[in-house]
């Protein structure tokens, strides 16, 4: 009972702050990315890409026999860029970002929202999701319950290089996008938000902002009436010196999942023997992207009956 009562201890304890998930499958010493999860948990997609981010593609892994199984290429991608995949809480419609021509076989200078709409044989063909194109690179699309579509864009009517926005869905198309407003986005970078089911909160990634510590970092902000609260950067060992974004929390609410591409390197000083360097070369931490996970109870976000706590500054 001790050493079980200690091994629960050292458990929730490494839960409390952010650890590298899904080695060997999610996490490889390749570049891997922006893992979310379908309704059941039991299957994630995610992405691996070249080293020099040109060209990405969406795998998918499941789980079973009490782990996650070798990934395989998802089967609408392994031709064209596909990436930040996002399955509404129907399990009905899939969401992602491509830059699949609309028209002829050439690739697009940018990426668009896509859709796939569940059929009785699986996921039925990618549908463009037109009302939401603009000339710039759109990305990470995520739905709340009531029909509002968030997602990252270079679009024109911005506040800087790249802001958050969203759009309503009426129940047959998507309406004219909305720019989240400055209580968010900056004049450097707001690039991908996960929001809250309920719309309570957003959790984003952000390059420029202060407090910063690294190219990009991970912020949260509550819905207070009709604004949003000044921005906050997350704890528990979310942020680093390096990128931290691509924010999920899985369906049971229990972890936050993001990508850093942190590297291990930094954290000793030493000699390698030729061996020990192409292991630690090839292997999660070598500066390549990979994806971690936190406890969500570690960073202490809002609950369901407070969402706008008296310690946080008041809203722009």
């Amino acid at each position: 009972m001790m050493l079980a009562g200690l091994a629960l201890a050292i458990a929730l304890a490494s839960a409390q702050h952010a650890e590298l998930f899904g080695t060997g499958v999610f996490s490889t010493g390749h570049d891997d990315a922006h893992i979310t999860f379908a309704r059941d948990g039991r299957t994630a997609y995610f992405l691996r890409d070249s080293p020099d981010f040109a060209h990405w593609t969406t795998l998918v892994s499941h789980f079973r026999d009490g782990r996650w199984q070798p990934a395989e290429v998802a089967p609408f991608s392994g031709r064209f860029n596909d990436a930040d995949v996002f399955v509404d809480f129907d399990g009905d419609r899939m969401l992602f970002i491509s830059n699949r021509p609309v028209e002829g076989n050439k690739p697009r200078p940018d990426t668009e929202i896509w859709e796939m709409r569940r059929t009785d044989d699986g996921w039925g063909p990618p549908r463009h999701v037109a009302e939401l194109g603009s000339p710039g690179t759109d990305w990470f699309p995520v739905m709340t319950r009531d029909g509002w579509l968030d997602f990252g864009s270079e679009r024109e009517g911005g506040h800087g290089k790249s802001d958050l926005w969203r759009a309503r869905w009426n129940g047959e198309r998507f309406l004219p996008a909305e720019n989240l407003g400055p209580a968010i986005n900056t004049a450097d970078q707001e690039i991908e938000a996960f929001v809250d089911p309920d719309g309570r909160y957003l959790i984003f990634a952000a390059k420029g902002r202060v407090p910063g510590a690294g190219e990009y970092d991970l912020y949260v902000t509550y819905r207070c009436a009709a604004t949003w609260s000044q921005p906050r950067a997350l704890g528990a060992g979310v942020n680093s010196e390096g990128w931290d974004f691509g924010p999920r929390i899985g369906p049971d609410g229990k972890y936050l999942y993001f990508t850093s591409n942190r590297s291990t390197f930094r954290e000793e000083a030493r000699r390698y023997d030729m061996a020990t360097l192409e292991r630690r070369l090839s292997s999660p931490g070598n500066g390549l992207r990979d994806i971690y996970r936190v406890a969500v109870d570690a960073l202490g976000l809002v609950d369901a009956g407070n969402p706008c706590p008296a310690s946080l500054d008041e809203p722009h």
